[in-house]
Formats: structure tokens, sequence, C-alpha cells
């Protein structure tokens, strides 16, 4: 199976030739291990094909066994790749200093014969991305209780970054195909090139917008502001998606329920959270308690930064150790203003392409755009790392 579903990115030419892996200096790290390619090549029998266990815009992940036994997934950077040296730097600064039960392990590292590799731990049950999509992409069946544990794990993984380290950790693309799981389905978050370091007194970040459309805060997407908030967004979309087992937009669902944010804020308007469970759960889990998961996401994604809690309390509410107070609750905004002009039939074509660049903050052909909006999945995870990943387009 596949360690790494980081799959096809889109592909631009870069304003200047990328530093080879002979030009990067990594003399200021103290805890990464440094692998020769020769030690590699054995690892994965000369980059075997038969190895390869994940393939996109970035290069490729080969499954390998390091000289002292240790499986690993050996992440092989391309020349193209949208992971650019400063990311790839990044990745190693942020994953190398700290540990824990629900990030990723990174093991070391190559830079040999213009290389950039990474090698890290190898997880044996693919991406939460390609367990939830199912049909084909894998076997794998997430009762109520292995779903409820993924989410409890991943915000403690957060509360971590965010609270824990010093400088705090704002991670920037928490999405399903970021989260990968082990031989017991306990998760992890992987991904830290986008990562960014905050200190405690610091409010926010302005930078270049970078994430994944559909995971992305309104005040970060428009204001280019990054805080620890915009995390907290990016979770609560992924624990909707989680409760749900659906992705956060399919354009192939009525236009009602095409777009997750607004399918489960109808459905508590209504009082029927219930209905956005995965049917595939076939009724088989705790009512109560899926509900108020349903509601820590809606709290979560609202417009107003101020307005969702912090990942520290999110965690509280997720374990029930405080009450979800609903009286902080607001309508999620961006999103909903475009979808809501779209489906009453006012200017479709303008409204559809404001709600790809207000979303994405891509610039894209027109060609691009209509083949963005024919569907999407959680399958996909692309684009650019010096501006933009952006959501690849697949239904399952």
């Amino acid at each position: 199976m596949s360690c790494f579903s980081l799959l096809c990115g889109r592909k631009g030419s870069s304003s200047a030739a990328q530093p080879t892996g002979a030009d990067i200096d990594l003399s200021s790290f103290k805890n990464i291990n440094l692998y020769t390619y020769k030690e590699l090549q054995i690892a994965t029998e000369n980059f075997s094909p038969a190895n390869k266990i994940g393939e996109g815009g970035f290069g490729s992940v080969y499954k390998g066994k390091l000289g002292d036994g240790t499986l690993a997934a050996i992440k092989v950077l391309s020349a193209e790749s949208k992971q650019g040296v400063k990311e790839f730097l990044t990745e190693i600064e942020v994953i190398s200093s700290i540990e824990h039960e629900n990030l990723v392990k990174l093991y070391g590292c190559c830079v040999e014969r213009n290389q950039r590799i990474l090698v890290y731990g190898y997880l044996e049950n693919n991406s939460l991305a390609q367990t939830l999509g199912g049909g084909g992409h894998s076997s794998l069946y997430l009762s109520w209780h292995t779903r409820r544990n993924i989410c409890i794990c991943v915000a403690r993984g957060l509360e971590f970054l965010h609270h824990e380290v010093e400088p705090h950790i704002i991670h920037r693309d928490i999405k399903a195909s970021n989260i990968l799981l082990d031989k017991d389905l306990q998760p992890k978050i992987s991904d830290f090139g986008l990562a960014r370091l905050i200190p405690a007194n610091i409010t926010h970040i302005s930078t270049l917008v970078a994430g994944t459309a559909g995971y992305l805060a309104p005040e970060y997407a428009i204001r280019s502001q990054v805080t620890r908030k915009s995390d907290v967004y990016s979770f609560g979309v992924l624990l909707l998606e989680i409760v749900s087992g659906r992705c956060n937009t399919n354009r192939r669902l009525p236009a009602k329920e095409r777009y997750l944010h607004t399918r489960a804020w109808d459905l508590y308007e209504r009082g029927e959270l219930e209905s956005l469970v995965d049917s595939s759960l076939a009724g088989d889990f705790d009512v109560e308690e899926a509900i108020r998961f349903c509601k820590i996401g809606l709290i979560c994604i609202q417009d107003s930064l101020q307005l969702r809690p912090s990942m520290s309390a999110v965690h509280d509410m997720l374990i029930g150790k405080t009450d979800v107070n609903e009286k902080m609750m607001s309508k999620p905004g961006l999103l909903f203003e475009f979808v809501e002009t779209k489906d009453q039939g006012k200017q479709k074509g303008k409204v559809e392409e404001i709600e790809v660049e207000n979303t994405s903050l891509m610039a894209m052909t027109s060609s691009e755009r209509k083949d963005d909006l024919e569907s999407s999945s959680f399958s996909g995870s692309t684009g650019s790392y010096a501006t933009m990943t952006f959501t690849s387009i697949y239904d399952r």
C-alpha cells in the first residue's frame, strides 16, 4: 500500500534554477541522520519500481529497508518538484527537532548527487484520504471507534504543535492526504514543508498563501495572514470529512449537497446532523457523540477566527471534557455566499470563477479553471509549494 498519498501536481516553470543537493547546507541541523545515496539505493533495491509506494508532482516515495533492518518511506524529490529547497529545509528543521506519537518520524535525509531525499518511518496503511475514499483505493473499514480515535489523535498532535512546542508551529496544510495511518490505524500528521514557526507574542504571520483549496481559512486565503486558527479551520473541515466519509467538495452531487460546509450547516439548522454521518457505518455509531463531533467541526470553520476555539479547547470538546458552546457557533462565511448565489442562478459562470480564485488564489488559465470545476475528491493534493497547493480533482 502507498504510504504517502501525495498525488500528481501541477507542473510549472521556475523563474530560477533550484540549488543542487551539493549546495544545501545542513550543518545547522544537529538531530538529523545523513544517508549516502548508495545506502538508499541498497535500501530500495536501486529504487526499484516494485518498491514504489507513491508518486506525484513532488517526486516518488519508495519502501525501503535500512541497514539496521528498519523499514522506511524514502521520499525522492524530483528536479521539477514544487517542494523547493526552502520547503525541504523547513521540513527538516520542523520535524527533526520534535517528537510526538501523532507526528511522522523523520529518520534523516540525503543531499548527494544533486538529490533531495527525505527518509521517514514507514506507515503501513496509507493516508486517511485513500482510506476514506474507498472505491478501490483501500479495503480498510474505518469503524466509528477508529474515526473517533483518529480525530482525537490528530487534534492532540496539533495541540502539541500549537501550544507545547516553542516557538509554536503552524502546519498550514492539514488535510486528509497529510494524515498517515500506521498498522494499528493510529494517525500521524505528515508533510511539514509549508510549516511556519511563530513566537508566542506574535498574533499572525503575513505570507504567500499556501495550502489546499477547501481547507483554507478565509482570512488566510484573502488577506494572506496565517495564524494557529488557520490550522483550526483546516482541522474543522477534516473533522467533518472523517465523520461524513466524503470530501469537502464534490461537484457531481446536487447543488445543495456538493459542499460539505453548506451541507453540514443546513443539517445543523434543521436538527438533522445525524444524517451527515457516513452511511457505510450502517448506523453502528454513537449518535450523540457523532453529532457533537459535527458541531465541533462547524465551530472550527467559522468565518471569524476570533470565534474559533484553540486546538486545546477542540481536544477537550472531542474527549467530552468540556461542552460544545453552540452560542458561539455562527454560519461559515466564505463559501456559503458563493454557493447561495449560484443556487439562485445568478451569474453562474462569474460566481464559480470567483469561488476558485478566492479559495485557491492561484492564477489559472480558463482551461485550467474548466478542468478544476468538473469534480473533486479526497484523492487530490496538488499544486505549487512556492505559492499554493491545489486540490486535484478525481471523483471516486
